[in-house]
């Protein structure tokens, strides 16, 4: 089998292929790309590889989002969230270079599944919470964020229930989650992981991919219910949570 710096060529289109449908969710929801792309990634390759490459399509990404509409941001809520990103952050890196792959790979398959079934279940009741639960979406998501490349729920549970417009909640999350990713892509590089040459050459098949991904996304924006798309993927997570449980446990 031919290979690349030690990676094959169907390991290179699963992960172009897992690239190309997280940026399709990322590019319709504003979050949500790596609770598709990690879960399948970490099938053929190490969960640091995977975190490392996917936080480079993440952070193009969250930059074509962010920017979109940025004044329609609401900054307060940003200032809120952004100390608690930092800390969480610093303990999910730390946890991730100590943690073993077994064990990491277990966590991943329990969060992936409770964010599924949360999505499932999720109330709709949108009842405002207190600005306090600012510092615990902070935190919960920067540590996810390092650990799982996943920082986005958190942030979006927070923000939908702050009694924010469809296009505030959006430039909202499309902030946090930026700065988030970019917080994760300098502590993956001051602890070497974004140093593995195969990551970067895996990421000139992914980012193409997602690029594609994006741009479709766009186009299906207007056609396709955004709580459609999430159910969806919710059924997927449920399957991905499970087959990364199992694997970790055989």
């Amino acid at each position: 089998m031919i290979e690349i710096a030690g990676i094959s060529w169907t390991t290179l289109a699963v992960l172009a292929a897992a690239a190309f449908a997280g940026s399709i969710v990322f590019g319709l929801t504003g979050f949500g790309a790596a609770l598709i792309t990690i879960p399948v990634a970490v099938h053929v390759v190490p969960l640091p590889f995977a975190l490392a490459l996917f936080a480079l399509m993440d952070l193009g990404n969250a930059f074509r989002i962010g920017f979109e509409n940025p004044r329609n941001a609401v900054r307060a809520e940003w200032v809120r969230l952004v100390p608690m990103i930092v800390a969480g952050t610093a303990l999910g890196v730390t946890l991730l270079v100590n943690l073993p792959r077994r064990w990491g790979m277990l966590a991943l398959g329990v969060f992936v599944l409770a964010y599924a079934l949360y999505s499932f279940a999720r109330p709709e009741s949108r009842a405002r919470i207190g600005r306090g639960w600012a510092w615990i979406a902070g935190f919960s998501g920067g540590l996810t964020s390092a650990l799982f490349g996943a920082g986005g729920p958190p942030y979006a549970i927070y923000l939908s229930q702050r009694g924010l417009s469809k296009a505030q909640f959006r430039a909202t999350l499309g902030f946090a989650t930026l700065t988030s990713i970019s917080l994760r892509v300098a502590a993956f590089l001051v602890t070497g992981i974004l140093l593995d040459v195969g990551v970067w050459i895996a990421a000139l098949a992914v980012l193409p991919a997602a690029w594609v991904g994006l741009s479709l996304a766009r186009q299906l924006f207007h056609r396709i219910s955004r709580d459609a798309l999430l159910r969806a993927v919710a059924a997927v997570l449920v399957v991905s949570g499970v087959s990364l449980v199992l694997r970790a446990l055989a």
